[in-house]
């Protein structure tokens, strides 16, 4: 890891303008003034606590939470409101958070009944107006954690990335710079709060460059166009999202004029198919830009504002982020081909400093100072990075070649008879592993035919790299952030 950022504030700009917008969600805002009043009244309520868990829906209430936790140098442990009984307990057993902070009238579950509540106020009694907010002082120690974000589980059961200032604020800055983002910027989203994408980029991210966010609440084209047409500059969205907005650009003409208005539109969390970033460009002529980061590093990579937006890459590193490609052997990959692949490691200010009460878990995660992420890519010739998919789950080795199943589904996706596909691979006598398609057909009552996808793809990529099998689904299991969940695709 490099070395440590000195002191500095989260949120510089929470007093400076008090009438400036900072947070809408839906028909409620706040002020930064009475962001300040809110959030500063409830960090003097928590900062003598451990840890505090926050009841994570779409709200300024949870946006309050955070901001003050942050403000009172108390690390916040966002829950995710749809997360099972089970998996809730054994977060809030590890986590071990003195109490949770929520909205007044929601109703929480029983694995949070041993927990002390405290209800969160969006306009504190007491704070008159004309005077400014009174607000703890910030921790001095950049390592000091703000946050406590669990990991979505996929291989066991989930973990606490401990995310500290240093990493916020290295990787907003560094955002700040790529994409040129201004207190004049007004972001749009409409993503959940329990996660990096949404709450750490969403909200504290205009927070920091003293900039305002409307939240949907929930998402639709419908506010996208609205809060886009009315003064909205960037949106933050997952690829779900912009298919969605892709689908809507021929029959909503005010949708159409709201994308191609917007200064910047950024694709995250998973791989944006090539198919709807054609579609948005030719509908708005906005290219969506794309980024890459983790739960444990935050952001990694962006497509710079004005660099060139190249779909099917994330862009190049990061101010202060060191990324290399490695063989399986550990030997670092120097090719930038477009072609070799290799595990992504990375190390920076960006990263995480452990797993929280799991020491052998953070030491098997490291390379020395380098994070194994398990991202599998390839690199062009002037740095571009275009990741192929998972280590565990895209990397399929057949016939003797290392076949990235990202670039496979991106060639499927341009199939006019593909709406939706994963690829996979699975045990094969003769080439180790071989490459399945599951496909969801534009039109279910006439799905394209193994050998019409074979060639497609053949054609577009090499022949080594063709779906020698096909099975056809009416939808792709998917998780709350939109991504397909791969280990879910079994044969019989």
């Amino acid at each position: 890891m490099s070395a440590v950022l000195p002191a500095v504030q989260v949120f510089p700009a929470l007093l400076s303008e008090p009438d400036r917008p900072a947070l809408r969600f839906v028909d409620r805002a706040l002020t930064y003034g009475e962001l300040a009043a809110a959030a500063g009244a409830l960090a003097s309520r928590v900062s003598e606590v451990g840890r505090v868990a926050v009841w994570a829906t779409p709200t300024l209430e949870t946006a309050v939470g955070v901001v003050a936790a942050v403000l009172a140098g108390v690390p916040a442990v966002p829950l995710n409101p749809k997360t099972g009984e089970r998996e809730l307990a054994h977060i809030v057993g590890d986590s071990a958070p003195a109490l949770v902070l929520a909205a007044s009238g929601d109703e929480l579950p029983s694995a949070l009944a041993g927990l002390k509540r405290l209800d969160v106020t969006v306009d504190p009694v007491g704070q008159k107006p004309g005077l400014p907010a009174r607000l703890p002082a910030e921790p001095e120690d950049p390592e000091s954690p703000a946050l406590i974000v669990y990991t979505s589980g996929t291989t066991g059961a989930p973990k606490g990335a401990v995310l500290p200032r240093r990493a916020i604020t290295a990787t907003l800055d560094a955002l700040a710079e790529a994409w040129a983002w201004t207190a004049d910027d007004v972001l749009v989203h409409g993503l959940p709060l329990f996660h990096v994408h949404g709450l750490i980029l969403g909200i504290l991210g205009p927070l920091r460059q003293g900039g305002s966010v409307r939240h949907l609440g929930r998402f639709s084209a419908e506010g996208v166009a609205r809060e886009l047409g009315t003064g909205g500059t960037m949106l933050f969205g997952v690829p779900t999202m912009y298919h969605r907005l892709a689908e809507s650009l021929e029959s909503d003409p005010e949708l159409t004029k709201a994308l191609a208005g917007a200064r910047l539109l950024v694709s995250g969390s998973a791989a944006l198919p090539l198919y709807d970033h054609e579609r948005i460009t030719a509908g708005t002529g906005r290219q969506v830009v794309e980024r890459y980061g983790m739960t444990e590093t935050l952001m990694n990579t962006s497509v710079p504002v004005g660099g060139g937006t190249r779909p099917g890459s994330v862009g190049v590193p990061l101010r202060g982020v060191g990324l290399r490609l490695v063989e399986e052997d550990g030997s670092e990959i120097t090719a930038y081909d477009g072609e070799t692949v290799g595990e992504i490691q990375v190390r920076g200010p960006n990263l995480f400093t452990g797993y929280l009460n799991r020491p052998d878990a953070t030491a098997a995660a490291f390379d020395g100072e380098w994070f194994r992420t398990g991202d599998m890519a390839a690199r062009d010739a002037d740095g571009h990075v275009r990741i192929v998919g998972r280590k565990a789950t895209d990397l399929i080795k057949s016939g003797g070649y290392k076949i990235g199943a990202g670039e496979i589904e991106n060639a499927l996706l341009d199939h006019p008879d593909v709406r939706e596909v994963a690829v996979t691979g699975e045990p094969d006598p003769d080439l180790g592993e071989r490459v399945v398609a599951w496909v969801v057909a534009a039109d279910p009552g006439r799905p394209p035919s193994t050998e019409a996808l074979a060639d497609h793809v053949a054609t577009q990529l090499a022949p080594h790299k063709r779906p020698r099998t096909v099975r056809y689904l009416e939808s792709l299991p998917r998780n709350d952030m939109g991504k397909i969940m791969k280990r879910a695709l079994t044969h019989d």
